[in-house]
Formats: C-alpha cells, structure tokens, sequence
C-alpha cells in the first residue's frame, strides 16, 4: 500500500540525512583520501543522476496508462523511486560543492559534454520507443546491468576512499533497485506469456538494450579502475562477478525456458572487459581539456601495482607505454592533450573508443590505429541506424566525420577546436574564445545542423485515453489557470459536474485553491478566458451552459480591486 511504502522510505531517507548532516558538520570532506576521488563524483553528478530524473517521468506515465492496479502501482512506486534517487544524490553531493569547483553546473555538462552523449542517448531512445520496449530498456538493461555495476561496487570503492555520504545514497538506492528489476523482469515474462509471437520480439529488444546498456557502463570501467585513489574492485571482476555470473548463469538461464537467448553480442562484452577500461580512460585523459573533470596519469607505484595485479600481459602492453610516456611528458612539459576532433556515435558506444583485445594501442597523438575493428554491434544495437567511423579521430578544426554507411544517421562532431587561431563569425562557431589544457587560444564550433534520432518505429500504440469523457459520466474535467500570478507555477484540475452552477464552481473549488496566495482578494475582479477566447461567467448559470466542456482550461487575470 501507498501507506506501507511511505513509512518505509521515510525511515530509509531519516537514515541518510542523519549522515549527511553529521559528515557535514564534522566537516568530512577533510577526511577524503585524496581530492582527486571527486572526479568521479562530478562524473556520476553529470552522467547518472539526470537519467533517475527521465526514469522518474517516464514511469509517471506508465502509471497513469497501464491497465491494472499491480503494474500501475508498481510503476508509481518506481517513479517515487527515481525522484527520490534524484533528490538525495543531488543534497548529498551538494556538501561538496561548498568547497571544491565542478559542481555547480552539471545540468549544462549534461546537455553539452561530448563524452555523455551515451548515456544521454540511452533514455532519449528509451522514452521515445514505446511503453512496453521502455519496460525492458529500463528494467531489464539499466537495472539489472547498468545499477548492479555501479551502485554496488562503486558504492563500496565510497566507501574505501572515506566518502560516507554516497555510500549511504548508494545502498539505500540498491534496496529500491531490487523491486525495479523485479519488475522489469515480470514485464518480460508477461510479455513472453501472452503469445509466442512476442519471443522474437522481445528478444530483438533485449540483444538491442543490453548492447546501448553496456556501452554507458563504459563510463563506470574507467571510474572503477583509475578514478578511485584506493581501489575495491577492478572492472573486470565487477563485470564477471555482477554480469557473468548472476546475469548470465542466473537471469537468462530462467528466460531459456520462454525462448530467450543471452544477448547477441554477448562475446564482443565479455571480451573487451579487459581492456574497456583502459581505452576509455585514455581518451578521457587525451580530451581532459574538452571535460568537466581532470585526469591524470597514474605515477604512485601502488596504483601501478594494482593496474598490473588486475589486467593481463596483453592490455599492460597496451597501456603501460601511454601512460609511462604521458607521466614523463607531464613532469617536463606538462600535461599532454589532443587537438583532433572527436567522432562520436551518439547512440551506441563511447566516443573515439572502439575497444578489443586486437586494437593497437593509440599514438602518441591520441589517434588510434586505422586498423582497430570497427564496433560491429554497435550498428544492430541502435536498430540499423548508428555507424562507427572507421578512423577514431578525423582532422583539426573539421566539422563533419566519415562513415562506414552512407545511410547512417551519424551525426557531426559534438566540438572542434584548433591549435591556431580560427576565423570568426563563421556559421556554428561561438564568439568568445577558450583555452586548452595545455594554454593555447581555439574557438568553440558546434555542428552546423542537427541528424535525425537513432529510433525506429515499431507500430503504433493504439489505446483509449483513460481520461475521457465518458469515463466520468455526468461530471467533467476543467482547468484552472491562475494567469500572471506567480504563486501558482500550473493550472488546477478540477472534477465538477456539469451541472454545477457558476457560483459554486468559484466558491467551492477555486477560491479554496487560490487563497493558497495571501495576496487573493474573492472581492476583485478577474477577466476570463477559455483558450485564450474571451468568457463571460455568470453566476446562476451551469458549467454545461457556459459551454464549458471537458478539459478546458479556464484562464483567470486579475484585473482591480
């Protein structure tokens, strides 16, 4: 019940503030273990926490739409979920805001940052692909992969590095993640139950999903190998831990019964957990300067013990040379940085990434080998609409990039900046200027014109709207616009019956619902509107008669006293 629930997570939240409260006034964030760990912070500010917000809006729908009160309910409490999860990330990382930078802005980050065009694409295709694909993005891909990996292991590497606040958001999170998935998982065996049509379906959603789902934890790999000062855990064993052995041995051995396969590039996954990390990380550090957070270079001998216990001989070889280099490069002449464009297929994988065990190791110029393989599943996974550029990176200053398809929607390059002065005034390009990590002038350009969206349709979703008319009988709906008042941030909605008077739908609904503003006077006069055309009130007369009908919105103005 709705009541059950409440005092639950009113327990859970005493729980968290109390901490919150008391790290902050024992002024906690002194007992970091190094500053640098609030890098990732920024990182899970920027990247996470507006994604629980759109999971947030999209489940309200869900619970308004779904037939039945169990899946309806269940959608509600996950919404309340989301919006909880929103909340208490955002308090508990605003302590930090007081004393360091980076913080204050991370809604801008996440509308323009190149490297969170993946996770960003991930719900923007989510919400727009249909309720019952939504279900499965979410519940299936973002759940049961995505927060497993992160809310578990990185919660603990928190907890490791002295950060006790986002430890405690992040179990108090991981308990209500467990009746997410539970959910998601009933959503596809109910799906699957109702007709053996559904299996190639829901399959073909389930290889799509994982793929896009994995490609964001991209972003939690290197965050778990390079951006905690003391590490918990390697990415790899989270992923063979949290992936391999509960997901794989456990999840898709019950959906075999139903049809279901594991996904289907579930090898190209489990052989790039070596090395994702390390690859992702590399263009993070070669683009720091287009980022909202700093990297650096391993150097401490113990961090370079742990990378050495954890990976294999073959991803060493791969990284040990950059990094060696670049902590060489950094002591004599400061840090390095690339001055490429960067080529990111929003939809499907990282930007300028296309990990595997045979990808050469990137120059010192930060262009990888023309001869790294291109991301086969990355042009299935965004339903035949996504492409990968076989060069990673493309000329400075260009502002379009090659593909592999001409017919995929692959869009320009997110930002280009140049070494050397860039005209100004020209078309996608800003007015001021800003300044690389390594001091030199460029210009900021942004891309000349937008591409379509990595969505495909499959069939229109045709049901009865659950609000209308004749579902309320001799009743109606009607709005309330309060206009020009800025006490009221919307109308009100109101159900009364068409039959009421004019004099009793003002006295008894909106006078109770405006006097919320101390300054509303039942006295003054007010100019009426409905849809903007003008209307005339009067108080013997009913709704119906007025021409009042079902969900309009009758706007207010205050006009004299």
């Amino acid at each position: 019940t709705v009541d059950a629930y409440c005092k639950y997570q009113a327990e859970k939240d005493k729980r968290l503030y109390a901490v919150l409260d008391g790290f902050a006034q024992g002024q906690g964030h002194l007992t970091l273990t190094d500053a640098s760990y609030l890098n990732s912070m920024k990182l899970f500010l920027q990247g996470v926490t507006p994604l629980e917000y759109q999971a947030h809006r999209n489940f309200a729908y869900l619970a308004r739409h779904l037939n039945g009160p169990g899946p309806r309910f269940a959608s509600l409490c996950q919404s309340i979920d989301e919006l909880r999860h929103t909340q208490t990330e955002i308090h508990t990382l605003s302590n930090y805001n007081k004393y360091y930078s980076g913080f204050h802005n991370y809604q801008q980050m996440h509308d323009r940052v190149w490297y969170l065009s993946v996770p960003k694409s991930f719900f923007d295709d989510a919400l727009a692909s249909g309720p019952f694909e939504f279900l499965i993005a979410i519940g299936f891909s973002f759940e049961y992969l995505l927060t497993n990996l992160l809310f578990v292991p990185f919660m603990s590497g928190a907890s490791f590095n002295g950060d006790l606040p986002t430890m405690t958001f992040g179990f108090s999170a991981q308990s209500d993640e467990s009746r997410h998935m539970t959910l998601g998982l009933e959503a596809i065996k109910f799906l699957l139950e109702q007709d053996e049509a559904n299996v190639p379906i829901v399959q073909a959603w389930i290889d799509k999903w994982f793929w896009r789902g994995y490609r964001v934890t991209a972003l939690i790999a290197q965050m778990l190998d390079y951006m905690l000062p003391r590490k918990v855990m390697s990415w790899k064993e989270a992923f063979e831990l949290y992936f391999e052995e509960q997901m794989l041995k456990g999840l898709f051995a019950d959906l075999a019964f139903y049809g279901i396969k594991p996904p289907r590039h579930v090898d190209d996954a489990i052989a790039e957990k070596e090395i994702l990390s390390h690859q992702v990380y590399w263009t993070l550090y070669q683009f720091s300067h287009a980022a909202a957070f700093t990297t650096s270079v391993p150097t401490q001998e113990h961090e370079k013990m742990a990378l050495r216990r954890r990976i294999r001989r073959r991803s060493t070889s791969t990284t040990r040379p950059c990094g060696t280099r670049n902590a060489r490069t950094s002591r004599t002449a400061g840090a390095t940085s690339s001055e490429a464009c960067l080529n990111s297929a929003r939809s499907a994988r990282s930007p300028c990434c296309s990990p595997s065990p045979e990808t050469r190791r990137p120059s010192a110029s930060g262009k990888a080998s023309t001869k790294a393989r291109s991301s086969r599943p990355a042009r299935t996974a965004a339903s035949g609409s996504s492409s990968v550029s076989r060069r990673s990176t493309c000329r400075p200053g260009c502002q379009s990039t090659r593909s592999t398809r001409a017919t995929a929607a692959v869009p320009p390059c997110p930002m280009s900046w140049s070494g050397t002065a860039s005209k100004r005034g020209t078309a996608g390009s800003t007015s001021g200027p800003w300044t690389t990590r390594t001091g030199r002038a460029g210009t900021l350009a942004l891309p000349r014109k937008e591409s379509e969206m990595a969505v495909r349709s499959i069939g229109t979703y045709d049901f009865a709207s659950r609000s209308r008319q004749e579902l309320y009988g001799d009743d109606q709906l009607v709005h309330v616009w309060f206009q020009g008042n800025p006490w009221f941030c919307a109308a009100a909605c109101y159900r009364a019956p068409k039959a009421m008077l004019w004099a009793d739908f003002w006295a008894q609904m909106i006078v109770p619902w405006a006097e919320e503003d101390p300054d509303f006077d039942p006295r003054a006069t007010y100019a009426w509107n409905i849809h903007g055309e003008p209307f005339s009130p009067q108080d013997g007369v009913t709704l119906e008669d007025l021409g009042v009908v079902h969900k309009d919105v009758i706007g207010m103005r205050f006009v004299a006293g």
